[in-house]
């Protein structure tokens, strides 16, 4: 009995060691697989020399200036960290900065100023902020309407691609009249115009490298720039995309629709023999499910635009003759899920077509829109398959 009870503890002390050498290898070898994925020193190192001068928007940067230069190398650096981010947003590239160097063109600016969207939003149209910033420039909602842009539930044109580098160019115009340099335009950009005025003042210089600014804005300039010199010269610093690496350009038919009723996205993506999924992503602006009544203009899928208008007047008439919705007045003690089992629908159904959000609530007295039986079908039918109700 007592060899018995050696024989066990000693193949418990034999399993105990497996266990650990074979936890050791693999903590040891999955900290070598992380430690061969980063840079190696010497390449990071190599990555912030810079030969010839180096100007923005035209204007040089005054490398000579040892706080210069480190606050570029400190930029450069955290970016070139993150190589699977920048990986995508060179992929993007052309995709989009072709359209922003147009419009640049267009009104006589220098295309640097296309590397501002690239440090705002990675060329995301729904990248956003904490502090509400939307969009490929990272408008504010104010400041966005301010510049023409249409921002309300059933559109944000922060997240189309031309509407709100159209706005970003008339804000860089008035950045431009009111500073006289690019390299501020970029700053004023960031930390807002008047604050950059008061800076100025107080400072006695209008030389972006020798004012001192908030900490972000003493940053930003910084940032754009390192992704100028990224993109300008990828395989310098170890990105070596080939041509079909990189997303194709955007292709598109751009269409008018004169909406005589509130009309769905999906008639939309029918008319245009594709799917719902493709309008909303050629057209990021879009929210919800539908187009309001009046005029817009969309992009739907190249090469479908030819015969476009008939089928969708044809199928907004078929969608006019099916059966009458059903109006319901919300009572007291009626909640969504109440009102979806007593019509034997989901609460989903009801929300998207109420346009309602998932943090909606509801009152006494308050008219919902009943999908007729077809209608819900659909509807049920495309949540069954994992859909949800979207209201952006």
């Amino acid at each position: 009995m007592k060899n018995y009870c050696y024989l066990i503890k000693f193949l418990c002390l034999k399993w105990l060691l497996i266990v650990a050498l074979g936890l050791g290898l693999f903590t040891t070898a999955h900290a070598a697989s992380e430690k061969s994925s980063l840079p190696p020193d010497n390449f990071l190192i190599t990555s912030l020399k810079i030969d010839t001068p180096l100007e923005f928007c035209g204007e040089r940067v005054p490398l000579e200036n040892q706080e210069v230069r480190e606050r570029l190398e400190k930029e450069l650096l955290l970016t070139l960290w993150d190589r699977p981010q920048v990986i995508l947003w060179l992929k993007r590239t052309r995709r989009y900065l072709p359209y922003i160097d147009e419009m640049l063109k267009k009104n006589g600016m220098p295309g640097d100023l296309k590397y501002i969207a690239l440090a705002e939003s990675a060329l995301r149209p729904h990248a956003s902020s904490q502090k509400g910033a939307m969009g490929f420039w990272q408008f504010m909602e104010q400041t966005g309407k301010q510049y023409g842009l249409s921002i309300n539930k059933s559109v944000d044109e922060r997240r189309s691609i031309f509407a709100s580098t159209q706005a970003a160019v008339s804000y860089f115009n008035e950045l431009y009249k009111k500073f006289g340099s690019w390299t501020l335009v970029a700053a004023g950009f960031n930390m807002g115009g008047g604050g950059l005025v008061a800076d100025i003042q107080e400072q006695g210089t209008k030389d972006y490298y020798y004012l001192y600014l908030p900490l972000e804005t003493q940053r930003y300039v910084f940032r754009v720039i390192s992704a100028k010199l990224i993109v300008s010269n990828p395989k310098k610093y170890g990105f070596n995309l080939s041509a079909e690496d990189y997303y194709p350009p955007l292709e598109f038919d751009r269409i008018e629709i004169n909406c005589s009723q509130e009309t769905h996205i999906r008639l939309i993506a029918q008319a245009a023999r594709t799917y719902f999924k493709v309008i909303k992503d050629l057209n990021p602006e879009l929210r919800g499910y539908f187009l309001t009544e009046g005029k817009h203009t969309i992009l739907i899928p190249k090469g479908s635009a030819p015969g476009f208008e008939s089928r969708l007047r044809s199928l907004v008439n078929q969608s006019t003759v099916k059966p009458q919705e059903f109006k319901y007045v919300v009572k007291e003690g009626d909640t969504l899920s109440s009102i979806a089992e007593q019509f034997g629908v989901t609460s989903a159904t009801i929300v998207t077509r109420n346009h309602l959000n998932n943090k909606s609530s509801i009152r006494a007295g308050t008219k919902l829109i009943i999908p007729p039986e077809v209608e819900r079908v659909q509807s049920d039918s495309a949540e069954g398959k994992g859909a949800s109700p979207i209201n952006d």
